[in-house]
């Protein structure tokens, strides 16, 4: 098998891994526990899995050991585990579900227990990038598929028959010839003594004989306890003697404390202490920015100790970051050359050659999470153990990163899980739990740290901002002959390397070299852009301002030649081919070109059957416009439709959205449905309002007044959701992320088709007002 050598323990574009060949394992035998069934199995290969994928790549690889995930009590109540973060896509229900599938375990009868945080054990648990399915399905059908066989074993030597006549149905082990059955409760001590089969023998369920994968009738285990108020998120954890903190921190990226007076905060009521916590020089990764702590008998006499604070910054070189004039530099930056990333033809020559030159300058401001649960953390530390409580989406990285700043072995560190209120990326920075570690250990007792929305807003991790320059050259005939781009934009690189100023292969294979248009002559390229304050993942990351400035510039091609929107786009796309730039280290979202290439066929698929669903080309009152747009991202293919209407005041509505995915073979339809739905409120919501902007290096907005996002009456009226249906050999792809980037695309679209105005920069804001 593959061994995955992460030795500095880094996460992400920043890993540098080693793989080595060693000897495969040999299968663990005799487990010897009495009263229940525990399963074990070797860690997998990569080479055993049906398909490859770049799971084997990620910290900690994959670990398929049932004994570990799955175990099964007299009673017959089988557990679970769910190893992955639980944010709203269901993660935490599907991934147990495949196993109880392919385990023949009656779901009412299964119980799934968090993980909490350790790749050692569980194999990486970082809950992002849409890859939990994708990298997971074949794991957990083995691990389901093991216990079933084990079962069967267990019952065919109670019954003295060949392992052949027996067979593990509906939570049961059932003897065909004679029809004798035993539940799986009355069989775990004898089957806890069976050896774990080896993998490449193992016999996965066919498809067609599956009770819950792909038929949407499962809904997620929390389901219950999130609606009546029984669900445990950050916010809700209570330890005895627990203290709450609020922690004023630098309002300017890379500010220092100078000074500051406790003295009217500790006269507010309840207010313990205050303390002066430990920050680290920008960048640094996700460790705290320092700052001064409230420490209090609750969260809300912290807030007010903290409101009395009297405080002294130095701004340090940040604080002449200004959005305004930082627009101007990007837009600037575009219209020169850049670093070339990709090269075909000559697309200089062929748009000084073209009839007809179209160039749109695209503009995306940075943009804030705001999940509706804001980052929290409890902390316990006592001497040199430490126990985390939080609503993470990388406990392992968590547990990673708490044993490195507090300085002791991460076996020493437990990292409990949470509900997240959503996470989007943002939790994927566990900044919020380290500052909870470093007080608990100051104080020696247990301490929350909560975040208010307006830290959220002002401190947190931001989308970068964008300018997206394209150049499109059109022939005689209104043919796209060149097509050159131009992408400026801060990198995440710079919150973990200082001087960064080009964009990171993970984010220029989002959208931008990856172009799939069959265009003789391309050019892409990637202007300098340093960064002036804290740049993370956010949902769908850089694939938002490509899509929305590829997809725009679809709709001003068809403008300028008098043609449909979708007939141009699918003669853009053009012959159903497999797509292979010219790139140097082409990111492909961790995954190997030949199991997800980037299949043309697939795409025009997603844009012809939105268009047959959603009726393109309908008439539409007055007022009203259809724009389309489809994006690949995350190894998905998607396409959306937008029906605008804009009255004679300027106010815009989405009366239905109607999107069209191919995500492979999948899990759960009604999840799927789910996120996409999300997707929409939430490109709306991006498109019509989004937009952080900064003055002398602050954050200028503070809450929901000022960062808005659409209410219920502002919410697109219908969703629909068509699924492609997967081959047999698909294998599955991402669906949380995916859906976000066409949809502003697809509405700009629409409103020019309403309106005749065409928008190049978001958010929409005030622009459609007469």
């Amino acid at each position: 098998m593959n061994f995955i050598d992460n030795p500095g323990k880094l996460r992400g574009f920043e890993k540098n891994i080693k793989i080595e060949k060693v000897s495969r394992r040999s299968i663990l035998k005799g487990l010897g526990i009495t009263g229940g069934f525990v399963l074990a199995a070797p860690v997998m290969s990569r080479q055993a899995l049906a398909y490859e994928t770049g799971a084997g790549k990620m910290p900690h690889g994959v670990v398929v050991d049932p004994r570990v995930f799955v175990s099964v009590a007299p009673d017959g109540i089988v557990t679970i585990v769910g190893h992955r973060s639980e944010m709203g896509t269901g993660v935490r229900t599907s991934l147990p579900l495949i196993v109880a599938e392919e385990m023949e375990a009656d779901w009412s009868r299964v119980k799934v227990q968090q993980a909490h945080g350790d790749e050692v054990k569980f194999g990486n648990q970082d809950t992002d990038g849409s890859r939990s399915t994708r990298h997971y399905l074949i794991p957990m059908r083995q691990i389901g598929a093991s216990a079933r066989t084990m079962l069967e074993q267990a019952a065919a030597k109670r019954w003295g028959v060949p392992a052949t006549e027996v067979k593990a149905v509906n939570h049961e082990v059932v003897h065909s010839t004679s029809g004798r059955k035993l539940g799986f409760g009355e069989l775990a001590a004898d089957a806890a003594k069976e050896s774990v089969p080896a993998i490449e023998g193992l016999k996965l369920k066919d498809p067609r004989d599956f009770r819950y994968l792909g038929k949407g009738q499962v809904g997620i285990v929390d389901l219950h306890d999130i609606t009546t108020g029984k669900a445990i998120y950050g916010a809700d954890v209570r330890l005895p003697g627990m203290k709450y903190a609020v922690i004023a921190r630098p309002p300017v990226t890379g500010g220092k404390l100078v000074s500051f007076d406790p003295d009217a905060a500790l006269k507010v009521a309840g207010v313990e202490k205050v303390l002066k916590v430990q920050g680290w020089p920008w960048p640094s990764k996700f460790q705290p920015l320092g700052g001064v702590a409230v420490i209090a008998r609750n969260t809300g006499a912290a807030i007010k100790g903290r409101d009395a604070l009297k405080l002294v910054w130095d701004d340090g070189a940040n604080g002449k970051y200004d959005s305004v004039a930082y627009r101007k530099e990007l837009e600037e930056a575009s219209r020169k050359p850049g670093l070339v990333l990709r090269k075909e033809g000559d697309a200089d020559a062929a748009l000084k050659g073209a009839d007809k030159v179209i160039v749109g300058e695209y503009y995306v401001p940075h943009l804030a999470h705001v999940s509706m649960e804001t980052p929290v953390a409890v902390a316990d530390v006592k001497g040199d153990k430490a126990e985390i409580w939080a609503p993470v989406q990388s406990p392992g990285g968590t547990r990673e990163d708490v044993a490195k700043t507090l300085g002791i072995p991460e076996a020493n560190v437990t990292v409990n899980v949470t509900l997240l209120g959503g996470g989007f990326g943002r939790k994927s920075k566990c900044d919020f739990a380290l500052e909870a570690a470093l007080l608990s250990k100051e104080l020696g007792a247990p301490v929350k740290v909560q975040w208010t929305r307006e830290d959220d807003i002002h401190n947190g991790f931001l989308h970068t901002v964008s300018v997206e320059r394209i150049e499109a050259g059109l022939d005689k005939s209104g043919k796209v002959v060149a097509w050159r781009h131009r992408s400026v934009a801060p990198s995440i690189a710079s919150t973990f390397a200082a001087g960064t100023v080009h964009q990171a292969p993970f984010e220029i294979g989002m959208g931008l070299v990856d172009m799939p248009f069959e265009i003789a002559n391309i050019s892409c390229e990637n202007p300098e852009a340093a960064a002036f304050t804290r740049i993370g993942w956010f949902r769908s990351v850089s694939n938002i301002p490509r899509a929305f400035a590829v997809q725009s510039m679809v709709g001003e091609i068809a403008q300028a030649t008098g043609r449909d929107q979708k007939e141009t786009l699918l003669a853009l796309i053009g012959s159903p081919r497999i797509v292979k730039p010219e790139v140097k280290d082409l990111w492909n979202y961790g995954e190997p070109q030949e199991s997800y290439p980037i299949d043309t066929a697939r795409l025009r698929k997603v844009v012809e059957l939105v268009a047959e669903k959603g009726e393109w080309g309908r008439k539409v009152p007055k007022g009203h416009g259809l724009g389309i747009a489809v994006h690949r991202s995350f190894v998905s293919y998607i396409a959306t439709i937008v029906e605008v209407a804009v009255d004679d005041k300027g106010k815009l509505t989405v009366p239905r959205v109607d999107t069209a995915i191919d995500c492979g073979t999948y899990v759960n339809p009604e999840r799927i449905a789910s996120q996409i739905e999300g997707a929409a409120i939430m490109g709306l919501s991006l498109a019509k309002y989004g937009e952080i902007t900064f003055k002398d290096g602050k954050v200028q907005q503070k809450n929901f007044d000022d960062f808005q996002v659409v209410r219920m009456d502002e919410s697109p009226v219908v969703t629909n959701v068509y699924i492609v249906p997967p081959g047999p050999d698909t294998p599955p792809s991402g669906v949380g992320e995916p859906g976000v980037p066409p949809f502003a695309p697809a509405l700009i679209n629409a409103i020019f088709a309403a309106t005749g105005k065409r928008i190049r920069s978001l958010p929409i804001g005030k622009q459609l007002e007469a």
